[in-house]
């Protein structure tokens, strides 16, 4: 029945080891940490013993947004049974894959070392493999609640400490907590863009350098103008593209009242114009997982581009969401995580080539 057990969590870990997260833009977290934890081991029957207890304490790194590498020592110490108890010192190499990384966190451990196990005055080196999956919760930017199940395969070699076998199976539970060192490192939230009107276009000047022509005449020259045959009286980014918000509320897909006379006047002139190609960019603040936000920010533009096409056909009108990747405000105030919840209209010129 452990067999059965063991070989179910192996191959769990092997299926989220092949699973490929979705990229996104967050910053990389890639400090050292210190990992202290306690383990109950379940021993398989060839060992014949009962259950035991231990501990231990890992160092590791951070490598990107998937991966930890961890070194281990640890003590383990199986008492009473047929054969009498072991005490087992040992070190383990691992490799930990998190499928992502959040406030809650799931992953996948492998990892390989050596043990020297003591039973009934006779002593031993051999070699140890694990596998298993686990979850760290994060308590605050610096200590994080961490937990896992593994499978343990031992092989004595020749060391002949009890009857029978060198080789045994066996079922560890660990639970610690992991310090990282120094200072979380923080996204650089990008600043909100700045509107201009074009009524506050400044006269074009009768030359030929692009800084001072204004061909769309929305207030931005050419030398910088993304969308350079811009409709004319809509407000512009700062890269002369049309744009247009819809703020939601936390954690809906909800259109507020407020925001149809603005959306009515967006889609009759995407109706007049429907040479523009118009991307309907769903966002979302940083609360909850990132694959449930980016589930919601592709809602959200759906609902948006749902009401302004009104049941017609518009091949022109596109939706992706980009859940919290492209703030626009911090997120950690409310104020701020408002502000993130939104859909942002960017059309440009013409039909794309």
């Amino acid at each position: 029945m452990l067999k059965k057990k063991v070989l179910t969590v192996v191959a769990l870990s092997s299926l989220w080891f092949l699973q490929m997260a979705q990229a996104d833009e967050k910053v990389v977290d890639n400090r050292w940490y210190v990992a202290p934890f306690g383990s109950f081991i379940q021993p398989g029957g060839d060992r014949k013993s009962n259950n035991g207890w231990g501990g231990g304490i890992g160092f590791g790194k951070m490598i990107d947004e998937h991966f930890n590498v961890e070194l281990k020592g640890f003590y383990q110490n199986l008492s009473g049974g047929k054969y009498g108890g072991s005490d087992i010192l040992g070190g383990i190499a691992e490799a930990q894959y998190y499928i992502f990384r959040d406030k809650f966190s799931p992953y996948a451990v492998l990892g390989l070392g050596g043990i020297n196990t003591s039973h009934n005055f006779k002593s031993g080196a051999g070699l140890i493999g694990e596998a298993g999956a686990g979850f760290t919760y994060e308590v605050s930017d610096n200590f994080l609640l961490r937990s896992d199940v593994r499978y343990r395969y031992n092989q004595n070699f020749n060391a002949d400490l009890q009857p029978g076998t060198n080789e045994f199976h066996d079922m560890i539970v660990n639970v610690g907590f992991v310090i990282p060192f120094g200072a979380k490192p923080k996204p650089v939230i990008a600043q909100a863009t700045p509107f201009l009107s074009a009524m506050q276009a400044p006269t074009p000047v009768a030359v030929t350098d692009c800084s001072n022509l204004d061909d769309d005449h929305d207030g931005v020259n050419n030398c910088i103008d993304e969308c350079p045959t811009s409709l004319p009286n809509v407000p512009v980014s700062i890269k002369g593209c049309w744009i247009v918000d819809v703020i939601f509320d936390n954690d809906k897909a909800v259109i507020k009242p407020e925001y149809f006379g603005n959306l009515d006047n967006v889609a009759k002139r995407i109706k007049d114009h429907p040479e523009m190609i118009v991307e309907i960019q769903g966002h979302t603040s940083k609360t909850g997982g990132f694959k449930h936000n980016m589930e919601l920010s592709e809602r959200r533009a759906l609902v948006v581009k749902k009401y302004l096409v009104d049941g017609t056909h518009s091949p022109n009108l596109t939706t992706r969401g980009y859940g919290w990747t492209r703030p626009i405000d911090t997120n950690d105030t409310e104020a701020g995580r408002t502000n993130n919840r939104r859909v942002q209209l960017e059309v440009n010129g013409g039909p794309q080539l």
